[in-house]
């Protein structure tokens, strides 16, 4: 006979967490990243799942170095992996470190991050008490400096606006390696897309997410230090394919751009030439104080030196209402 739980009441007793630690090539930072495990100040049951995808490198031989010291402290260690000539993607390992581990609570945790001793027990205290949201931190990024418009916006980000700006090409609005959520949680809206190389496989589930009701949540204190080099693992979406599909779907429905360039106000409209149909469709142009909401905000933000907030501003509209960020 199976016996199904409904997954709020599943591990609701369980005080214990699961850092999912995905590894490819990570010989130069996993000393620091594990380390890091080592010194959480969590109170619970803690273990460290590890899921080696087709290191060359000498990763599996750091965490073979750093088991003892972890399981001491009373860290249990889970390690699985393959040997196959090409990795199978971020998602793929995820998903594995994710059935291989235990724990009531995730803690991602990506190979070249290192964690603030307090994270798992702040992150743990936030996930319990909002046990269908996906919990993030504040970073501090390394080098300084780097990515500075990028961090602003994690770190910046008011409440409300972590659910008003999910549809910005910055992607989830509590970024990947500082999710913490409950396994019952992940299960109700998981796994991982396992499409590798390409795939935004934490978009698609942040997406997914929020299509089933969850919320986002941040504690804003840095719990994360969140690092910037070359061989990060960065995912790419076809953008040219996905703006084409846009442009293509959404100009029936849109009734004006906006502006602020004279020129393209005096000529009155855009044309998109691209199109198959005859005429080519013309949108009108009209200055931002002219036209009327609900607006999609298409622009970066943090380029103008405050001069398109100030403008936005200047309208008093309210986010997620009168307009949405997508770009």
């Amino acid at each position: 006979m199976t016996i199904r739980r409904n997954w709020r009441h599943k591990y609701k007793s369980e005080k214990s967490a699961s850092v999912i630690l995905p590894v490819h090539n990570a010989e130069l930072w996993l000393d620091a990243c594990l380390e890091s495990v080592l010194q959480q100040d969590f109170q619970g049951t803690m273990e460290l799942s590890v899921f080696n995808d087709a290191s060359k490198d000498k990763s599996m031989t750091i965490i073979e170095k750093w088991r003892p010291k972890l399981e001491d402290s009373g860290i249990l260690v889970v390690i699985g992996g393959h040997e196959s000539p090409s990795p199978r993607g971020v998602g793929y390992s995820k998903n594995q470190a994710i059935a291989q581990s235990s724990g009531s609570y995730l803690c991602f945790l990506d190979s070249d991050d290192v964690m603030m001793p307090e994270r798992v027990r702040l992150q743990h205290e936030a996930a319990v008490q909002h046990p269908t949201s996906i919990v993030g931190c504040r970073v501090r990024r390394d080098p300084p400096g780097s990515t500075e418009r990028y961090t602003r916006w994690i770190n910046r980000l008011a409440p409300e606006q972590l659910l008003t700006q999910v549809f910005t090409a910055n992607g989830p609005t509590v970024i990947m390696p500082t999710w913490f959520c409950s396994r019952a949680w992940f299960s109700h809206v998981g796994p991982f897309d396992e499409g590798g190389q390409g795939v935004p496989e934490d978009l698609l589930f942040f997406y997914q997410h929020l299509r089933k009701g969850g919320r986002v949540l941040r504690v804003d204190q840095t719990l994360l230090l969140y690092r910037y080099h070359p061989q990060a693992a960065t995912l790419s979406v076809l953008e040219k394919l996905e703006k084409t599909k846009t442009t293509q779907n959404a100009h029936p429905q849109v009734v004006a751009f906006c502006d602020v360039d004279e020129n393209k106000i005096r000529k009155g409209f855009y044309c998109y030439e691209e199109a198959q149909e005859r005429p080519k469709p013309r949108v009108p142009v009209l200055h931002f104080r002219a036209a009327r909401p609900p607006f999609v905000l298409c622009v970066k933000l943090d380029l103008t030196g405050g001069e398109f907030e100030e403008n936005l501003r200047s309208l008093q509209l309210q986010e997620g209402r009168d307009f949405v960020y997508f770009s």
